[in-house]
C-alpha cells in the first residue's frame, strides 16, 4: 500500500496543527447538535465553531468556496489545511481527548470506509428531514420548532420578484 501524496503536499509532517475551525450549517438541527456536542468535549487541539457561509467564515477564509461548506463538512487548520467530508470528521475526532484513538482507527483504509459511510448516512438523514431540500433564510425560509419550516418570500425590488 502506498502513502497518500496529499499529506506530503500540505506538509502535514512539518506543519503542526494547533487549532481547527469547524464550519457547520447553523440552520441544520443535526449540525447544531454536533456543534453543541463538540463544545462539551475535552479538546487536545482547540476547535473554533463558525457557521458556514457566514460573514465571519467569509472574512476568515476568503479563498474558500463557501457554498460548498454548506453541503459538505469542512474543517480548516490554522496553517490553511482544508479537510472535507470524512477527513474533516476524522481530524475533528483527532482533536478531541477521548476520541483521538478512534480517529487513528478511522484513518486506516478500512476505517476510512467506515467514516465515509457515516458521513453519507448523516447526509442522507439530513436530506430526508427536509424532503431532500435545503431551506435557507436568505431564500425566505424560517424554522419554528412548533410549526416546522415557514416560507415568507423575499420582497421584490423594482419589477423583479424571486417568486415570478
Amino acid at each position: 500500500m502506498s502513502t497518500v501524496p496529499a499529506a506530503e503536499d500540505r506538509g502535514a509532517a512539518r506543519v503542526p496543527v494547533r487549532g481547527l475551525t469547524v464550519l457547520y450549517d447553523a440552520e441544520c438541527t443535526l449540525c447544531t447538535h454536533l456543534r453543541d456536542w463538540l463544545g462539551r468535549q475535552s479538546q487536545l487541539v482547540p476547535l473554533t465553531l463558525v457557521p458556514a457561509a457566514s460573514d465571519e467564515a467569509r472574512a476568515r477564509f476568503p479563498g474558500l468556496d463557501h457554498s460548498t461548506t454548506l453541503d459538505e463538512v469542512t474543517v480548516v487548520g490554522d496553517s490553511g489545511q482544508v479537510y472535507r467530508s470524512a477527513a474533516a470528521w476524522i481530524v475533528v475526532l483527532w482533536a478531541l481527548r477521548e476520541h483521538r484513538p478512534l480517529a487513528h482507527r478511522l484513518s486506516t483504509p478500512a476505517g476510512a470506509r467506515l467514516a465515509r459511510g457515516a458521513v453519507l448516512a448523516a447526509a442522507r438523514w439530513r436530506g430526508a428531514q427536509w424532503g431532500g431540500k435545503v431551506y435557507r433564510r436568505e431564500d425566505g425560509w424560517t424554522y419554528d420548532p412548533g410549526l416546522g419550516w415557514i416560507y415568507d418570500p423575499p420582497g421584490c425590488a423594482g419589477d423583479t420578484c424571486a417568486t415570478r
